[in-house]
C-alpha cells in the first residue's frame, strides 16, 4: 500500500478547511448530523481548541480547527461559501441533520427549477450547508 497521502482517495481535490469557534463541538455536530467520521484530532497546547480535525463526510474530506488569533488566524465568518453534500437519499440526511439540531433552515428541501431536491443550512458555527440529491436519482 502506498504511503503518499495523494494515493489516498480522502486526500485529493479540493478539501476545505475551515476556522470556527468551537471546532470539538462542530465536530460533535457533524458527526451527528452528516455521518462524520473523525480521522484526526490535535488539540492545541491550551487544552480548549483544537489546532486540527480531519473529518470525512461522504466519502470526502473536511479539515477544522478552531480560529488561533494570536497566531494570525483569527476568525472570519462564513459568507462566501457553502459546504454541498450530493445525496441520494435526501430524506434520510435531512431528517438526521435537523435531528442532530442546531440548524437554521434556511431553505426548505424542495425540487428546484433544475431537477435537483436541495435544502440548504446554516450551523451554529456560521457556516452554510446544501444537501443536493441529483435529478438522476429523483427519476430512478
Amino acid at each position: 500500500m502506498s504511503t503518499d497521502p495523494i494515493a489516498n482517495p480522502i486526500y485529493r481535490g479540493v478539501i476545505p478547511y475551515v476556522n470556527v469557534e468551537g471546532a470539538d463541538a462542530a465536530s460533535a455536530l457533524y458527526q451527528r448530523a452528516f455521518g462524520a467520521k473523525e480521522l484526526t484530532r490535535m488539540p492545541a497546547e491550551d487544552g480548549r481548541r483544537l489546532m486540527h480535525c480531519h473529518l470525512e463526510i461522504n466519502g470526502g474530506s473536511l479539515m477544522l480547527a478552531d480560529a488561533f488569533p494570536e497566531h494570525d488566524h483569527g476568525l472570519q465568518p462564513s459568507h462566501s461559501y457553502t459546504m454541498t453534500i450530493q445525496v441520494g437519499d435526501i430524506d434520510a440526511w435531512w431528517a438526521r441533520a435537523i435531528e442532530a439540531g442546531g440548524f437554521e433552515v434556511t431553505m426548505p428541501v424542495q425540487t428546484m427549477f433544475w431537477g435537483d431536491r436541495y435544502g440548504s443550512l446554516r450551523d451554529p458555527f456560521g457556516i452554510h450547508w446544501a444537501l443536493n440529491q441529483p435529478a438522476a436519482v429523483n427519476a430512478g
